[in-house]
């Protein structure tokens, strides 16, 4: 009898393992950046947090550099359940709804506290377009903000006129438009060439890519204007975590706000270091003055307009938000 209980103990407690091991759930997560950019790294501590806090119920792979998806693949890959979780700029989507670029329009969020605040305001509005693709919102990261780089001082926007400058979507096209700047699309590893050849003089660009392209070789001058701070968010299938128990729900949920204030913190860190990169490298790194900056604002108040034109009363509800 002791032998036959003893059997079926053992006989329990191997079915009992192997539910918990056919209970555990393996994410493959599609990235767009290198392991050294500070996304990456938050993502990398974002899947370690939920494995550990899901005791191993759920175990993300992180997939960098766009070697699942291409960047501009992403969103829909997680959509069409191809991958459960990825990464994306949330502006890449602009052409599937106007919602997506409320973080993208120049001079409206012109600090971290802005862009937090602009966060909080729009991301409903975000996640309700999201959902209707069956995707769901874990977290967003800013980038660090946009700033200014020219080969001449620039102290107006009326300087501004008449200088080629880089583009690289319609937003950047219709910014140079509404200042005067002659627009010319040009791609991040063209930048260099882009200014050598005399194809463009002025960039608005973040210090990492200014920095990492080594922008002293071909201007003089960073104005920190701060343009805006475009953001990249973490998505996950709605279907695939609905499959998640009620524990590794919250694994997932508590970790991606963990992984929205460390991204925030990693953000500020890197705009600050790779400023430095740039003045100590012989750049004129500064804030703007008040002329340029109150020049500018009025450009981001029309800009601001053409967007409200698209978004209608949802985009008004994010702006009168913002701005109480």
């Amino acid at each position: 009898m002791l032998k036959k209980a003893l059997s079926t103990v053992a006989v329990a407690a191997i079915t009992m393992s192997a539910g918990l091991a056919a209970a555990a759930e393996k994410w493959d997560m599609a990235t767009p950046y290198p392991d050294a950019t500070f996304h990456t790294q938050n993502i990398i501590e974002f899947a370690k947090d939920v494995n550990d806090a899901s005791g191993g119920e759920l175990t993300i792979t992180v997939h960098s550099g766009g070697s699942l998806f291409k960047h501009a693949d992403i969103k829909r890959s997680v959509q069409r359940g191809l991958v459960p979780i990825g990464e994306t700029l949330i502006s890449l989507l602009a052409n599937e709804n106007p919602i997506y670029t409320v973080d993208a329009i120049p001079f409206l969020a012109t600090s971290y506290e802005d862009s937090k605040k602009l966060w909080e305001v729009s991301r409903a509005g975000i996640e309700a377009a999201l959902a209707k693709d069956g995707l769901k919102v874990l977290y967003a990261v800013p980038w660090p903000s946009q700033g200014l780089y020219t080969a001449n001082p620039v102290s107006t926007v009326e300087d501004l006129k008449g200088i080629k400058f880089r583009a690289y979507n319609s937003t950047t096209s219709q910014l140079a438009d509404l200042t005067g700047m002659v627009a010319t699309q040009v791609e991040v590893p063209e930048i260099p060439t882009a200014f050598a050849t005399g194809i463009v003089e002025a960039m608005m660009t973040s210090p990492s890519t200014g920095a990492n392209s080594k922008a002293w070789d071909f201007v003089s001058n960073f104005y920190d204007v701060q343009a805006w701070l475009p953001k990249n968010m973490v998505i996950v299938n709605a279907k695939s975590f609905d499959r998640l128990s009620a524990e590794a729900q919250k694994a997932v949920m508590d970790a991606a706000v963990k992984a929205e204030a460390r991204g925030l913190e990693m953000s500020m860190a890197e705009s600050e270091a790779k400023k430095k990169i740039l003045a100590d490298n012989g750049m004129n790194v500064a804030a703007p003055s008040a002329e340029l900056k109150a020049g500018l604002a009025k450009v981001g108040e029309t800009m601001v307009a053409d967007w409200l034109e698209k978004t209608g009363d949802e985009g008004k509800a994010i702006i009168d938000a913002f701005k109480n």
